[in-house]
């Protein structure tokens, strides 16, 4: 059994994890939990039935269920997965083996060689633009290592203790980008695995663009004056 924790970020997603727990390696892995800042659909109830604990989320946010997450688990390893249909659960355990074979961040990457991004087949692919900008700015200013395609998808693993060492701030989605922008600042070992972004199952997209946009600039921003007060001091 691998010592590391699946871990679920629930919000109201009883569609998709109707749909995909035939498909989830509960089994392989010694934790198996969610993180639920107050579902109303029934997804905790689905989960709770099949003796998957939940962790109660006070403060919703994406940011904050990585850290509760962190601080519930015990396990060295940290996978998250947001059961919504966008993300493979196939890559759970690929995405374990790459910490496992000396990653200290690995991430499903939506873009690249091998890689199937949700706007592929639409003209405009104004998302996927966006996050692609946002990953050229970071591999740009931050990083010395290999291109790292996509730095804000948030289906991805790390050590808990490196997450925790990390010391995020983020409450809400640019939390991904936060994460890579620090292991970046650090000179981490990042690596990516290929994969294909399925359409949403049921319910709303969490991410509203244009705010969500914004949160991501701020981050940006944070994290460059933050090297300039370093380099400073």
């Amino acid at each position: 059994m691998r010592d590391a924790a699946v871990v679920l970020l629930v919000f109201n997603e009883i569609e998709g994890l109707r749909a995909l727990w035939p498909r989830l390696p509960v089994g392989e892995f010694r934790e198996f939990f969610a993180v639920d800042p107050g579902s109303t659909d029934g997804s905790i109830e689905f989960l709770r039935e099949r003796g998957v604990p939940v962790v109660p989320q006070s403060i919703r946010g994406r940011g904050v269920a990585f850290r509760v997450a962190a601080e519930a688990s015990r396990a060295e390893r940290l996978i998250f997965f947001s059961p919504d249909g966008n993300e493979d659960p196939d890559d759970i355990v690929r995405l374990d083996d790459l910490l496992l074979g000396g990653a200290d961040l690995a991430i499903a990457r939506r873009f690249g060689p091998g890689a199937v991004n949700e706007e592929d087949a639409e003209f405009l692919r104004l998302r996927a633009r966006v996050n692609e900008t946002f990953s050229v700015l970071a591999n740009r200013l931050f990083y010395r290592g290999p291109r790292v395609y996509d730095t804000i998808n948030g289906f991805r693993a790390l050590r808990r203790q490196a997450l925790l060492e990390l010391q995020t701030t983020v409450k809400r989605f640019p939390i991904e980008y936060q994460i890579t922008l620090r292991s970046m600042q650090r000179g981490w070992k990042i690596a990516e695995i290929p994969t294909k972004e399925g359409a949403r199952i049921g319910g709303e997209r969490k991410a509203a663009s244009w705010p969500v946009g914004m949160d991501h600039v701020k981050v940006f921003a944070t994290e460059i004056q933050n090297i300039r007060m370093l380099r400073e001091s």
